[in-house]
């Protein structure tokens, strides 16, 4: 029992200081072994939450620590207050990492990927740390409601809340590490891109250039562990960096639905260029199948013709100027391959009339 009571007294002393500039002195594995240590308090929590002679013990173990701490309050105290605490120190530890801008690169990094494993790398509990940080996303995902009422909806609110809020947490860190340094938005976007997940990075990064900018008005109050960080500031870092990397923003744009990247391109018109270049390159891989009747790629990597026609259609659909700028280009590629008016000589010429009946 008195192995548990100072174990308990070790980790609120972590919990507390993990919001302060101490944990710029952490490294990746101090990370992890202080999440590995909230998951094991959690498994406590779970454990003597019904033993009512060692949860009291507990619970007078931890008053005492906090009285101890120049006489703190509860509401002031940084570490544990409550026995029932323990059951969501991990998320607590999670929280209060993300938002410590102290916090190095290198250990940053490697809380996102304790936080977001990918498929696959399922907790053995049954509700990971990932389920529960989605709950609360699901949460901000109600003042970001309250918060855009009256303004029209947003592209980005059909992102699921766990997708937002990592967008948010995303052009935050942006924010501090420009703040740092010129190179670290840069640094901190390419090191992501290497270690996050494929399926589902593209959409953290989208959900963040869709981010709608927040209304003037006075703070908002804490919900649950930390009130949501005004999204805006950071978004052109992320354009930058985008059009700076052919490769990730081809990767970038082929892993996001059409209608998703339509979206993107209309807020952010700089992208386009790098879209439209991306899309008339894909046509002219694109031969035409006299037997099939159908427009094949050269090789089994190319996208389909179905495809392609879909993520036109998608621009076609965006306000004017996009969608006057994508049939301006489609039939100035028409020109280029010899201006054939039949069906099946220029991928230009079918694109533009199966276009023309949904235009």
């Amino acid at each position: 029992m008195e192995s548990l009571s100072q174990q308990l007294e070790s980790f609120s002393e972590v919990l507390a200081a993990s919001r302060t500039p101490h944990v710029r002195s952490w490294s990746p594995t101090t990370v992890r072994r202080a999440l590995q240590w909230a998951r094991y308090m959690r498994h406590v929590y779970r454990r003597f939450g019904r033993h009512a002679g060692i949860r009291l013990a507990l619970e007078r173990r931890l008053r005492d620590q906090w009285r101890r701490e120049d006489g703190a309050a509860p509401a002031t105290y940084s570490g544990l207050t409550s026995f029932r605490a323990l059951g969501r120190c991990d998320l607590l530890l999670a929280q209060r990492l993300l938002g410590n801008r102290a916090l190095g690169g290198a250990a940053f990094r490697c809380l996102l990927g304790q936080l977001c494993p990918g498929p696959g790398a399922q907790d053995a509990e049954d509700e990971t740390l990932q389920d529960r940080l989605a709950l609360l996303a699901r949460r901000r995902a109600a003042v970001h409601l309250l918060r855009a009422s009256g303004l029209g909806e947003s592209p980005a609110a059909h992102e699921d809340p766990l997708t937002q809020t990592q967008a948010e947490l995303l052009l935050q860190r942006l924010r501090e590490v420009g703040q740092a340094a010129a190179e670290g938005p840069r640094r901190l976007l390419c090191g992501l891109w290497e270690r996050l997940p494929q399926n589902s990075f593209p959409r953290v990064i989208a959900a963040a250039l869709l981010l709608p900018s927040a209304p003037p008005g006075p703070p908002q109050k804490e919900l649950e562990l930390d009130s949501p960080k005004t999204p805006g500031e950071g978004r052109h870092e992320l354009v930058q960096w985008l059009l700076g990397k052919s490769d990730t923003m081809t990767a970038f744009c082929h892993s996001l639905p059409a209608g998703l990247l339509a979206s993107v391109v209309g807020r952010h018109p700089e992208l386009f260029p790098a879209y439209l270049a991306l899309l008339t390159d894909w046509g002219r891989q694109l031969n035409y199948d006299l037997q099939k009747g159908i427009w094949v790629g050269a090789e089994a990597g190319d996208g389909p013709w179905e495809e392609l026609l879909s993520r036109f259609q998608s621009l076609c659909q965006a306000p004017l100027p996009l969608k006057d700028e994508v049939l301006r280009a489609l039939e100035t590629c028409k020109a280029q391959d010899g201006g054939f008016e039949a069906p099946g000589l220029s991928i230009w010429t079918d694109l533009l009339l199966a276009l023309g009946s949904g235009v």
